[in-house]
């Protein structure tokens, strides 16, 4: 069974991503004092009290959503509140009561579902004198908090788990490899996951940074379970804009961190930009796995899909050339041709950064490099390799032992990698090469 969801819902501005943040222990949500900040809904698990919760944070609901924006929000919210357990209904007491909050109202009682009415911003006694006048809702005996102080927040949580039905605890599920989904504004990152998950899950909008926060939606393929994240798009550092887009942008960069595999989305009508290989650089620097997907080739091929491919990947291999090891996929996510190969090809390179290569086999890969090229030599001095080990995986890293590691040039290490690749693959990840010199005594021995 799935945790139990709590939604929190509410007008624009009324305080919900505060809130949301609070409960999470963490800033997981964008708090800026501007409507409509938070469009799409973010998840997040919460424990209390030997409990585990889901708490959806949801956009403002516009009772009179005029714009497409808008109306595509409101109807996050109401998928928000369609498969939530117990709807937290946030109002603020420095406003009163509005026409809107009657409308929601209205609105959740429809819905059937628990909920609990929430009046935040309660920081003072007079304002909690205020409280009693959110009665006349019709809701239920209003919860005072100050999401912001965090007075009210154990009673809240508390009438929360009075208010979830008799459910099973969930099974602990096993680690399941992340995925991020990033690249530049509007190259079809949010239209990539719903073609992934056949539904309408993230907004999908022809303006650039619809997408504001990273959403994170767990999707089974083959028997296999992803946790995929949608983020903002990244612009150049200098086009970034203060306040939301700033946290969108650096919200994108944690989800990389967080990621073992990342999908940097290309767009085919522009080619590859300089903003995209610096967001590649930044997976590289990251070692985190990589699979280029080249998005809008609809836009681009002719009648035959495959034809002016190889161009193409001549292209993107030579502007990438820092992560040839990252395969290239050509598909459309408005067509959805090409989409099956993106999942096996990512699943396939999470196997590839937990491969763990023995020692004896690893050594004699290195024999046969250093007979077939051996180290320059360095100021009159010859670089040794004693040995290697495998120390870790994801990413997979190498520990070579040598004379010294000052003699180490950079196109050996280079070398010493693409061999590696030849020999064992590691198919869309990075690897790490480590340099050690021999302790003193071991020296002495030798």
């Amino acid at each position: 069974m799935a945790k139990p969801i709590v939604a929190i819902v509410g007008r624009p501005n009324v305080g919900k991503s505060t809130l949301f943040n609070r409960l999470a222990g963490q800033r997981l949500a964008i708090v800026e004092d501007v409507p409509g900040t938070t469009r799409d809904r973010l998840y997040t698990d919460v424990e209390w009290r030997d409990r585990s919760l889901t708490v959806v944070d949801t956009g403002g609901l516009w009772p009179r959503a005029e714009k497409d924006l808008e109306a595509q929000v409101r109807l996050q919210v109401e998928e928000a509140i369609q498969e939530a357990d117990v709807i937290v209904f946030l109002v603020d007491v420095t406003s009163g009561l509005l026409p809107d909050d009657y409308y929601i109202a209205e609105q959740l009682r429809r819905s059937e579902k628990p909920v609990l009415l929430v009046v935040t911003k309660v920081d003072n006694p007079r304002r909690r004198g205020d409280v009693p006048l959110f009665y006349e809702l019709g809701i239920g005996d209003p919860i005072a908090i100050s999401a912001y102080h965090g007075t009210g927040i154990r009673e809240l949580l508390d009438s929360v788990l009075e208010g979830l039905p008799d459910m099973p605890e969930a099974e602990e599920m096993p680690e399941t490899p992340k995925v991020a989904i990033v690249g530049r504004p509007n190259t079809g990152k949010s239209s990539l996951l719903n073609a992934f998950l056949g539904q309408e899950r993230a907004i999908v909008n022809e303006k650039p940074g619809t997408t504001r926060d990273s959403i994170d939606t767990i999707l089974t393929w083959d028997g296999q379970s992803l946790l995929l994240i949608d983020t903002a798009g990244i612009r150049r550092r200098g086009r970034i804009e203060a306040g939301v887009e700033y946290y969108s942008s650096l919200r994108a960069f944690r989800a990389i961190e967080r990621a073992d595999v990342a999908l940097l989305v290309l767009d085919a009508s522009e080619g590859a930009t300089a903003q995209d290989t610096h967001i590649a650089g930044y997976i590289r620097d990251s070692f985190k796995g990589a699979v280029l997907v080249v998005n809008k080739w609809d836009l681009v091929a002719t009648e035959h899909w495959k034809e002016p491919q190889n161009e193409w990947e001549e292209a993107i291999r030579q502007r990438f050339r820092f992560m040839d090891y990252a395969p290239i996929l050509f598909i459309s996510a408005k067509t959805r041709r090409g989409i099956k190969e993106i999942l096996p090809v990512t699943l396939q390179v999470h196997q590839e950064r937990q491969k763990r290569i023995p020692t004896g086999m690893l050594n004699q890969m290195l024999e046969k490099t250093l007979a077939a090229h051996p180290p320059p030599s360095r100021r009159g001095r010859q670089l040794k390799i004693h040995y290697v080990t495998q120390a870790e995986t994801r990413p997979p890293t190498f520990v070579f032992f040598v004379n010294d590691r000052d003699l180490v040039h950079f196109s050996y290490e280079r070398h010493l990698e693409n061999r590696l690749r030849d020999a064992f693959g590691f198919m869309g990840t990075p690897i790490r090469l480590v340099f050690k010199a021999r302790e003193r005594k071991d020296r002495e021995r030798s």
